[in-house]
């Protein structure tokens, strides 16, 4: 007995017990009372050895039975070594004897032929490495014969202690057991300790579980992390977690996928997930009927989606070395500001080249490369294009680019409509994150005073504390890929790209039914208010924002001096050297009220339109709208290239169409005039007979 703990050993397997326990835990054997300790040796100091008997034969069973258990309980079967029982039996409080640990060390080294079968016991079924003349568990010598006439009390051991580990499983079978590592979800599917040394054959002699390890192993090799996500899905489905749902349809999950038996089996839980069922299944069963909603208006989506083809898709090695560029250029400001910067400024805009195109490839162009749907929310809701002023008379119709529908879809909005490519290395979130980690101390004050203003509105205040929990969570936000950005990070935005940022997003965020769900703040204009004025760019970027998503918008690039200079009534004043080539972006809403601009400080409000008259080139139009002139340059080399191929692409096209077309015509003319000419002949063959 442990004079510590008070615990005492089992005489059988040497596993500590709590004192009230009148049985051992492990192999529940009975506890020997002994009148004086010294007529007793310690199962510490004494080598493990087991004498061939029915006691024996049981204990070592079951004691085999529980390290398997445990074992199986926290690895994968696919990593089961003897060195790994031996690890997890010392923590379950099982001393192995010298003897054992000498035999466990030496199984273990590099130097065993590893061509040989393994062997296995008889008595206590353990896998034996093939140089190993004993069972290292129980000590019986290696021999071919049967098991003696116990084997029949240790079968029916064995099948209580399987019955009693199905029943503390998590799962209604004791065959499947749930672990989260890393923000997913996992299933592992492990048969019971008798299912993985039986090896399905009856207890032959020589039998041993390769053929079960191989077969798990092709498993789970076949198990990618795409089917990893999948599952996700379906467990997300009916827990009614819908962000395992969601990052399953972003990654491009098939919505008619059906649960394989072999993906049941992992899952294990019959009743519950039945082969053949699909989400849209699982949702019907379980009664989420906002998961049914959204997978129902993905599937409506399916039928009409089209395949996008944007710019950088048909050249990705442009795509690349622009990103190369952009990472290059990227640079920390010394001084008071301590912020990231882009040193180069560029602008995207739809090439006038392809309105040279044949109609048929103008269509699958845009089709291609704009999001009808995001299109047709902003306009029906008012937000873009809703001033003829502005579209036609200056020719500055915004155009929403198809854009990815990750948690990046902020960073990619920006980077395609400055340079055209996503932000697929996260260069951007990088200097996001860098830029609020370096200069903190000059962002905190001003969001907090903002957002303090925001609230006094709301009215409810929040202690220092809480703003010190906010602030760092939007730290975490910034330095994590994938996860969606606040508007702070728009307006760090703003000081890295060293430009004015005008979102221009729906009013409010509606559900499914189109019940408004709350008010969507990011519209409005983000200043880089920390930077001096002369050190930016005065030409604005053009933002979309709908339901959790941001999309590029983008104009037609003018062909033409002075694009709407007079048709559209804007005060061009001569000192305005950009003139030539430029477009507008409205200022003001539907209802000519200004477009709100964050951040700015107690001091600082009220003065909104002097402001971005500070920043930007503000002109107006005749009937008094406020416009921001944005300047197109000429594209980079880089992007100029990338632009003309992704053109070619639609231009082969377009010969391709045309050929066949041509072909077409030249056939159906060909078979016109031989049936013209048939009759003829005939009747000339009649004439002449």
């Amino acid at each position: 007995m442990d004079v510590v703990t008070g615990k005492w050993s089992c005489m059988s397997c040497t596993f500590y017990n709590y004192p009230k326990s009148i049985r051992c835990t492990q192999c529940l054997t009975p506890k020997r009372k002994v009148s004086s300790p010294a007529l007793s040796p310690s199962p510490r100091l004494s080598p493990l050895t087991l004498i061939p008997g029915q006691q024996a034969t049981v204990n070592t069973a079951n004691r085999a039975n529980a390290i398997r258990s445990l074992t199986v309980g926290d690895k994968l079967a696919d990593q089961l070594t003897p060195l790994h029982i031996s690890c997890h039996s010392n923590k379950s409080g099982i001393l192995p004897s010298p003897e054992t640990s000498k035999e466990l060390v030496n199984s273990t080294s590099p130097n065993q032929d590893k061509g040989n079968a393994k062997w296995n016991c008889l008595v206590c079924t353990y896998e034996n490495w093939p140089k190993a003349t004993n069972c290292v568990l129980c000590g019986l010598k290696r021999g071919r014969s049967s098991p003696d006439v116990h084997s029949q009390q240790l079968q029916s051991v064995v099948a209580s202690n399987r019955n009693s580990v199905a029943r503390d499983s998590p799962s209604p079978e004791g065959a499947g057991m749930r672990r989260e590592g890393r923000g997913r979800r996992d299933i592992i599917d492990l048969q019971s300790p008798g299912n993985i040394t039986a090896g399905g054959s009856g207890g032959a002699a020589g039998n041993n579980n390769l053929d079960y390890e191989k077969r798990l192993r092709q498993l789970r090799r076949r198990m990618r992390e795409t089917d990893w996500a999948w599952l996700s899905a379906c467990m997300g489905v009916v827990e009614g977690d819908s962000n395992p749902v969601e990052a399953y349809l972003n990654s491009g999950g098939d919505l008619t996928r059906k649960l394989t038996h072999t993906e049941a089996t992992v899952l294990g839980r019959p009743g519950v997930y039945d082969q053949g069922h699909t989400l849209v299944h699982l949702a019907v069963k379980f009664h989420r009927e906002d998961l049914l909603a959204t997978l129902l208006s993905q599937m409506e989506s399916i039928t009409t989606r089209v395949v996008k083809r944007v710019p950088s898709y048909v050249a990705p090695d442009l795509a690349a070395a622009i990103r190369r560029q952009l990472a290059l250029s990227l640079r920390q400001r010394k001084g008071p500001v301590p912020c990231f910067y882009l040193t180069d400024i560029a602008t995207f805009t739809l090439p006038p080249e392809l309105e040279d195109l044949p109609q048929a490839a103008q269509d699958q162009l845009l089709n291609e490369l704009m999001d009808q749907d995001v299109q047709a929310e902003l306009e029906r809701e008012f937000v873009i294009n809703w001033s003829a002023e502005v579209t036609t008379g200056l020719t500055s119709r915004l155009n929403a680019l198809w854009n990815r529908s990750a948690g990046d879809c902020l960073l990619d909005a920006v980077l395609q409509a400055s340079w055209g490519v996503f932000d697929r290395d996260n260069t951007l979130r990088r200097a996001v994150s860098d830029s609020l980690h370096e200069a903190g101390h000059i962002f905190y004050p001003r969001w907090k005073e903002w957002e303090q203003t925001q609230a006094q509105e709301l009215d409810f205040t929040l202690a220092e504390s809480q703003w010190a929990e906010e602030w760092a969570g939007l730290l975490a936000l910034a330095s994590q890929p994938g996860e969606s950005l606040e508007q702070l990070h728009v307006f760090c935005l703003a000081h890295v790209l060293r430009r004015p940022i005008c979102v221009y997003g729906v009013k409010y965020v509606k559900s499914w039914r189109g019940e408004n769900l709350g008010y969507a703040k990011f519209e409005g204009v983000y200043l880089p208010l920390l930077w001096d004025p002369s050190f930016c760019d005065r030409s604005p970027l053009a933002l979309g924002y709908t339901r959790g998503h941001f999309s590029a918008l983008v104009p037609p690039e003018p062909e033409t001096a002075g694009c709407g200079g007079a048709g559209g009534g804007v005060d061009l004043s001569n000192d305005q050297p950009g003139a030539a080539r430029s477009c507008f972006v409205p200022l003001m809403a539907r209802d000519r009220s200004l477009l709100p601009v964050h951040f700015l400080t107690n001091a600082e409000s009220g003065r909104d339109e002097e402001i971005m008259r500070d920043w930007m080139d503000v002109l107006v139009t005749e009937s008094g709208l406020l416009v921001a002139q944005q300047t197109i340059q000429r594209p980079p080399l880089l992007v100029a290239q990338m632009t003309e191929e992704w053109l070619n692409y639609y231009r082969k096209i377009a010969q391709q169409t045309s050929s066949s077309n041509t072909q077409g015509h030249s056939r159906s003319g060909q078979n016109t005039s031989s049936n013209m000419i048939r009759p003829n002949l005939g009747s000339s063959e009649e004439s002449d007979e």
